[in-house]
Formats: structure tokens, sequence, C-alpha cells
């Protein structure tokens, strides 16, 4: 390759046209990334869209495109299922590879760290083990089919709000037991092509030239061969960047200059970035674009997609991670052939709702809604998936009627005349927005209050891109997280009501009573800092201390603090019930086998997940609380039971040494706990002595 040609793929713009920025290429298909082909080499250009959900076109560029909306990744951890995780990446990568994307810019890996996280519906939960696994799967599915996935945004980009100016404070222990730890699971299960860093910085690096976390522990200690490339706009300079691992500057017309064109050159002229580094990092692309197909058959647009077939299944995937929290009086499944049904809600009659920002998905009859935002794509999207008419079709009653809720007192006379009500509650998220407070807006808690005060057959529905408080819950007899369901969510949610489907999903992250709960209840104010690229700075870089929580994120923080939450991680109730038997713990050093047998205990099927938590007890170091070592989802007809064998993540048991830099098991008793969530204290439990060790480092597979 000549020196041009390198450079062409180691800096881009967006390709997308934006006025006052230079045209694209006639062969760019109109998406967040275009590399140009060198065709004396038989290389052919690289196209790259987003995202986790589904293969975007932003602003509808691509005139026509279909693809399929994918529930969101909060709904993909709550089914606990890698299985359904590694077919929905299988899904998008078809899709992606269909329109002629060789890179989808998928595998969200970060852990919920903040409640109000305004992209934590692009990732999968608060549990370092969760999150790693079904990123994994999802990365490797995606891949499968001929498409580089990218797992993003290494690491600790935990808020919306300031993000660009957020400095992400953790200590180098706690940040390895948590989100490197996630991170880590991912990438060796998935051997992602490409790992994007976020906006943020890392203990005062920013992450793009972050050295001890790309080149040290990424490249280095954990042996990743892939491309590093940066957010979109994310880059902060040229030779730091470039020395400290960067191999690519994305959507460099949203930076101040071209790092990675001329300043780069310059550096290499001058001796100051070696040349082997630049052909690193066109090197590693090209490996990776090799190891997975791309190279020897290209993606080309015009692929024939199963729209139907893929909808269909992405209304699957939503059914098995729709969350059950309460069923007071077995008030669900609801009877059909009821005389009136009313739905009550202010989207529920044409959609349901989705995230905003680059990972909105809008397949054929989405509708959008100013959200008020200063941010490219900030509009309020909603999948054309309607609660109402997949009501009617699962309710057979009567009459199903409709109202959405903003007139109160219209509201409580429909509500008081019908035998039932679902009321479907809305919290709406962004990239770039995070949410303010934890309670539903609004005043929707007031009016969920209301209609229940005037009929107790009344059912709450809530798509939120995150956990909300539900204090209102108090007065409702059920309750279903729907999180942002995708095309098919409607007719998963009105299946749940109706029994078509029995819920099996259990909560991918902790509801918290009030926003008090958590470690930083002060929030950001949006003016006074800037949260997107390419836009004004506003305000200084803000420290945010992770430190508070350590690794203990999550559950983990509220198990420490002793706060009980409104739901727990991993709460999930179905309309069949499940015991386990036969605990029996073997261990071979640090590697714990837990074994046992799920039976189904009631008369419908159903699937229930064995949640294995540990803690290490009477310890001569402090002890731990308990968190997720293992976990398995099984089906299982009435009366049926299988054989369950879950082997340990060892690294989730051990503590991580700075000295001697690696995880090591402390010896001691520890508890082994089976749960149907983080505080489950009824479910059977053992107790084994450990001896200390050190925890092999897991073998590169990349």
């Amino acid at each position: 390759m000549s020196e041009d040609e390198k450079f062409a793929w180691i800096s881009g713009p967006i390709a997308i046209p934006i006025p006052g920025h230079a045209p694209l290429p006639d062969e760019a298909l109109g998406s967040a990334a275009y590399y140009p082909a060198i065709e004396r080499l038989g290389i052919p250009a690289i196209q790259q869209s987003d995202a986790s959900l589904g293969v975007t076109n932003p602003g509808g560029i691509r005139s026509g495109a279909e693809a399929t909306a994918l529930p969101s990744s909060l709904l993909l951890g709550a089914t606990f299922d890698v299985d359904t995780a590694r077919a929905t990446g299988a899904l998008v990568g078809r899709q992606a590879r269909a329109q002629g994307f060789a890179v989808q810019l998928a595998g969200g890996a970060n852990l919920v760290r903040e409640a109000t996280g305004g992209r934590n519906f692009e990732y999968v939960s608060e549990d370092p083990l969760l999150t790693g696994k079904i990123t994994g799967a999802s990365v490797a599915g995606i891949q499968e089919q001929g498409v580089v996935s990218t797992v993003k945004h290494f690491t600790a980009n935990g808020q919306e709000t300031g993000r660009v100016l957020a400095d992400s404070r953790i200590a180098e222990a706690a940040h390895r037991e948590s989100d490197l730890l996630a991170f880590q699971i991912a990438i060796e299960d998935g051997q992602p092509g490409s790992v994007m860093p976020g906006y943020n910085l890392i203990n005062g690096y920013w992450a793009s030239e972050n050295a001890h976390l790309i080149n040290d522990i990424l490249k280095g200690e954990w042996g990743y061969r892939g491309w590093v490339m940066s957010d979109w706009g994310a880059t902060h300079s040229s030779e730091k960047a470039a020395l400290a691992g960067l191999d690519v500057q994305s959507g460099a017309d949203f930076d101040p200059e071209v790092y990675f064109a001329g300043p780069l050159r310059e550096a290499v002229l001058e001796g100051r970035v070696p040349q082997s580094r630049i052909d690193d990092m066109v090197r590693r692309q090209l490996r990776e674009l090799f190891r997975v197909g791309v190279l020897d058959n290209p993606p080309v647009p015009g692929g024939v997609l199963d729209i139907a077939g893929d909808n269909a299944f992405a209304q699957a995937a939503a059914e098995r991670g729709l969350v059950l929290l309460k069923n007071d009086g077995d008030l669900l499944p609801a009877a059909t052939g009821l005389s009136r049904v009313l739905v009550v809600g202010r989207h529920a009659d044409t959609g349901v709702l989705a995230g905003g920002g680059s990972s909105a998905v809008t397949p054929a009859g989405t509708t959008s809604e100013p959200s008020g935002i200063d941010r490219t794509w900030a509009d309020r999207v909603i999948h054309p998936s309607s609660p109402l008419e997949a009501i009617r079709a699962e309710a057979h009653a009567t009459h199903v009627d409709f109202i959405d809720g903003t007139d109160t007192t219209r509201t409580l006379e429909a509500a008081a005349r019908a035998d039932l009500v679902v009321v479907f509650a809305e919290e709406w998220r962004a990239e770039g927005y995070d949410m303010q407070g934890v309670s539903l807006p609004d005043g929707q808690g007031d009016l969920i209050e209301a209609i229940a005060a005037v009929n107790p057959r009344t059912v709450v529905v809530i798509e939120s891109g995150g956990a909300v408080s539900t204090p209102w819950a108090r007065s409702v007899p059920a309750v279903i997280a729907a999180f942002y369901p995708g095309i098919g969510g409607a007719q998963a949610i009105a299946g749940v009501i109706f029994g078509r489907v029995n819920p099996s999903g259990h909560l991918p992250v902790t509801f918290p009573k009030s926003i008090d709960q958590l470690p930083r209840p002060e929030q950001l104010d949006p003016a006074a800092t800037t949260s997107n690229p390419n836009q004004d700075i506003v305000g200084d870089i803000v420290e945010i201390d992770y430190d508070i929580e350590g690794s203990d994120v999550g559950y983990r923080w509220f198990a420490r603090e002793g706060h009980y939450p409104d739901f727990p991680f991993g709460w999930g109730l179905s309309y069949t019930t499940f015991a386990f038997s036969g605990l029996t713990v073997t261990a071979h050093g640090p590697d714990l086998r837990v074994s046992g047998y799920l039976s189904n205990t009631g008369d419908r099927a159903g699937a229930t997940v064995a949640q294995i938590y540990v803690a290490r007890v009477n310890s001569d170091t402090a002890d731990y609380v308990h968190r997720l070592a293992g976990f398995a989802r099984v089906d299982l007809e009435p009366g049926e039971t299988q054989p369950v064998d879950v082997v340990f993540e060892p690294r989730i048991l051990a503590s991580w040494n700075d000295t001697e830099g690696g995880f090591h098991l402390s010896g001691g008793n520890y508890e082994i706990r089976v749960g149907t969530h983080s505080l489950d204290e009824d479910g059977p439990t053992q107790r084994i002595e450990l001896t200390a060790a050190p925890v092999p480092a897991a073998p590169s597979r990349h």
C-alpha cells in the first residue's frame, strides 16, 4: 500500500451529507463511515453502520432501506440467555451484510453504573458477568455472518450528560473487577474485530489516548489483535493518540482537525511516530477483515432480507425478556372475552417507544416527534407496533377502548367503567441526554395511582430506557417492565398480559426506591456542560468519582449499603412455579462447578433462570457481598426436571492484586447460593473452603 492509501484508512468523516462538510464519494452508502476501496490490491471499500439494536438509516438517507428494530439491549440482558443474544446478533449481521456493510458498530459492554444514564438501553446490565456473556454472544453472532462487530465504549462511560468532559475516576483494582472485566469477558467470548473507546476521560486521560487501557491492557495483557477506532469526534491529538494505541480517527470532521491526516504524517516524517505504527494501524484492520471474511467475500448492497421473519424473531426475543414485576391476586394472565378493556398511554394506539440517538432503528411505519434536545437524530422514535391493536387481537374483548391519558377526568371516567385497564407508562432517554431523577416523568405516577383508585384491575407496562422508581406500584396489582421492546414489542406485551406468553425475564438492573439510594444522587446540570461532540465547550472537565461504589456496581452497592430497592437485580415472576434441588458444589483450585436440578412444579410451560451467587464469609480480609458468578436459563414443560451444570467465572470470586498484576483468590469459606434474584435468601446454599491461589489469565483466542 502507498502512504496515501494507508492514511485513507486511518481517518475518515461521517458518511452522511452534512451542510458545510466535504461531499461524500458516490460509492458511500450513507451511514456512519466509508473507507475507500484500493482496487489495484483487490481491497473493497469498507462501509460502517450503527448499532447494537439493528441497522440504522439516519435521516432516511438510504431510500427504501429496511431493517428490524430489535428489543433494547437491556431487554436482551433480561433474557439471561446467551443463545438468544447470539441469534439476535446473527440477525443484525445478516441485515448489515445484505445492505453492504462490513462493520457494525454494535456491542455495548458498558456497565450500568448510573441508573439515570441516557444510553443504558444500549447496554446489557449492571453486572460484569451478565454483560460480558450477553455482549460476547451478540458479537459472535454478528461476526458469524461475515461482518465485523465493534465492542464499545471502552471504558467506564457511565453517563451522557457532560460525556465529552466527564473524567471517570476509578482505582485500578475496582476497574479490573467491574467495567474492565465486563469488556474482557465480552472480548474473550465474542472476539470482536474492533474496539471503540468512549468520549470520556479515564483517570485524567481521554479514553482514545489512554495508553494504559489501550496499549498496556487491551493490546498488551489481553493480546487483542483487532483495531481500536475512536468514537465520532472523540480524538484529541495525533502523536499522543497514535502512540497510545488508537488506530483510526472516526468521524474526523467532528474533531477540531483531522489529526490522523496532515499532523500525523508530519509526526512520522519528523520521527516522532514510527512508520511501523502507521503500518500496524492498517494491518490490524486488514487482518480482522480477512479473519471475519469481509475481504474474501465483500458485502454488497441489495441482498435479500426476510424482514417479516426477522421481525417475528425480534418479537420472540422480546417475549423472552419481558419482566413481570408484580402480579398480586394472579390478576395476570387476564381473562379473554372481557366486556371492556381500556388502554391508556400517550402513544399506545400507534407504537412503542425507542431510545434516541445513533442507535435508533427506523423500520417502515416508524413515527417520530421532536424531543426538544439540541442533538442530531434526537427525535423521539416510536416503533410501529401498536399496543392497542395487539391487545385487541389477544383480548377478544367486546370493546377495547383507547385514551391517551392527557385529560385526567376523562381517563378516570373511562377507567371506572372498564373490566381491565392497561396503562403504558413512558420514560424516554437518548444518547447525550441523561434522565433527570429516577421517577416516571410528566406526572405519570400520579395518574397511575388515580386510575388504580377507581379500578383495582389495573396493569402498568413500563416502557423505559433503564431503571425507574415505582412508588405507585403499591397501588397497582400487576406491573410489567418492557424497557424498549422493539418492532414486535406490542405483540409480546399483549401476549404476556393475556397468557399466550409465560413471562420469563429477570431484571438486569436494580429498580431503586429513589435517587437518594444511588452512589451519586446529585446530577450534572445539562445547561452547565457539553454533552456532545462538534459543539462549543461549556464548563470544565468534571471528575466523576466511581470509587464511591468501586467494583460494587448496582445490586452490590445496594447490598453493601443496606438499601432495599423497589425491585432487585434478577427479579422476575412467572405464571408457573419452579424449584431447584440437589445442589452440589465441586472445586478444583479456583474453578468451581455447581450442579443440581431445576423442576417446573406448576401447570404450564415456562422458563426460569438459575442465578448462582457467591460471597466470601469469615475470611481474614473484608468479606464481600454476594455477586452473580454463574447462571443458566432453562425451559421446562409442566412437571419436567432438567439437570443444571454451571461453571463459575473464577475472576468473579477473586480480587485484582495491583502488586502482582492479576486476579487472586483469597483463601477461606465461600457461600454459594442459588436464588431467583440477588436478594433471595430462601434458595439452597452450600459453603465450601477454598485455598488461596492465583487465577490463571484466560487464554487469548483472538
